[in-house]
């Protein structure tokens, strides 16, 4: 992806406003594969407006026709979920992406769906798509190990394929299960479907059964909620209501509201959705971990960078391996503001000591989404922020820069 950069300027410091948000990536991906594979009992409401569900939807509405090559793009979830989905799908198909997508791993999964009796070669580089399947899978064992600690999305793909194998699934996780509340989400929308499930220590069993006739509503997404706590902390002043948000979700992503009352943002429950207000507090956290809501990191690390707090972050193993490695691109962008990133022992240091918010500064996104989203609050504390290839938002959050003017950031693109 590659498109026109964006100039964001604020005057704007106090901020009052509604921000109606699209729903939930992660939720309606999910959903979709269980909408797939309930040959018509799950049906799904309020869908992400986001460019990879959409992507997904569109691909699984032509599943039944013949077709050759799936292009996913940079989908990432897509990518982990068609994997497995197209493992039960009679037929052979060539299933690919994105150049950055070919050099993002897939091997663990594969593993563990040729262990179960699944048939897919690499069609390029061991280890990474493109991917040929064939299928339909023919089950050899119900038993499979995964680690834990490489990426949930792997065991989500295989537990939303677990009620439609025949002798059903017992995963066994082995060692540390990062991302848990991803896994969680899955098991909870596939007992809203009737998918029954047992989760004893690190094994976890669903067998083969029937989805149940059901309408599963989309929560509105918690991830792009993440960037107006950071927009309000970065505020003078703010009260910024998002709707349909509540404070009992299954998005991972909703401990936010947990991390941001460290900034002073208090997150009110009420009239339907959530209200985000700044209170003057002394932000005294040193030590964020991010093992159970990885996406959050960079929006959190470039908040504690603009207010110049020397924190230290853990669990960013898995950034590294996402739409780009998003620890050296945090670590190259946050120079640009005279700050340092510092790797030492799986943990990471800000140095804020040469922090500069005194003149422009131009934003890489490395075609990531996470990257554009997390830097844009800088504009509330830099003269002027331009950032690059404004469409990259797309991918999870396409009203973004509209709802950033909505807010009364000035916004050219």
């Amino acid at each position: 992806m590659s498109s026109k950069s964006i100039l964001i300027s604020s005057k704007q410091k106090i901020l009052d406003c509604t921000i109606k948000l699209t729903g939930s990536k992660s939720e309606s991906n999910r959903a979709l594969i269980m909408e797939a594979l309930s040959e018509g009992e799950v049906q799904v409401l309020n869908i992400s407006e986001a460019a990879d569900t959409v992507t997904l939807k569109n691909i699984l509405q032509k599943t039944n026709n013949q077709i050759d090559t799936v292009d996913i793009g940079p989908a990432g979830t897509a990518m982990r979920f068609l994997t497995a989905f197209y493992s039960l799908q009679a037929g052979q198909i060539t299933l690919t992406g994105s150049e950055r997508m070919k050099q993002r791993p897939i091997a663990i999964l594969v593993d563990a769906l040729k262990s179960l009796g699944a048939n897919i070669q690499y069609a390029g580089n061991e280890g990474f798509p493109p991917l040929l399947i064939s299928g339909p899978l023919k089950q050899k064992t119900n038993e499979v190990k995964i680690k834990g600690n490489i990426s949930s999305q792997y065991i989500s793909a295989l537990l939303l394929i677990a009620p439609k194998l025949e002798q059903g699934l017992k995963l066994i996780i082995e060692g540390e299960l990062t991302s848990r509340p991803y896994v969680e989400m899955t098991l909870a929308m596939m007992e809203q479907a009737g998918i029954r499930h047992q989760w004893t220590d690190n094994e976890i069993i669903v067998e083969n059964q029937g989805f149940r006739k059901t309408e599963i509503s989309i929560e509105p997404d918690w991830s792009a909620a993440s960037y107006w706590y950071a927009i309000a902390a970065l505020s003078e002043e703010a009260q910024i209501f998002l709707p349909g948000l509540n404070g009992y979700s299954l998005q991972g992503d909703s401990k936010i509201t947990e991390i941001m009352a460290n900034f002073g943002i208090t997150s009110q429950f009420k009239d339907g959705g959530v209200y985000l207000l700044k209170e003057t507090k002394k932000l005294e956290r040193k030590i964020f971990d991010f093992k159970e809501c990885p996406d959050l990191a960079q929006t959190v690390i470039v908040c504690c960078a603009a207010l110049k707090h020397n924190a230290l972050f853990t669990g960013l193993e898995t950034l590294k391996i996402k739409e780009t490695d998003r620890v050296n691109a945090l670590q190259k962008e946050l120079t640009k503001i005279g700050v340092k990133l510092i790797e030492k022992n799986q943990s990471y240091k800000l140095d804020c000591s040469g922090l500069d918010l005194s003149k422009k500064i131009f934003v890489n996104t490395y075609d990531d989404h996470r990257m554009a989203m997390a830097f844009a609050p800088l504009a509330l504390v830099l003269p002027e922020l331009e950032i690059e290839d404004h469409l990259v938002v797309e991918k999870s959050y396409p009203d973004f820069w509209k709802h950033l003017e909505i807010a009364g950031l000035g916004v050219v693109s």
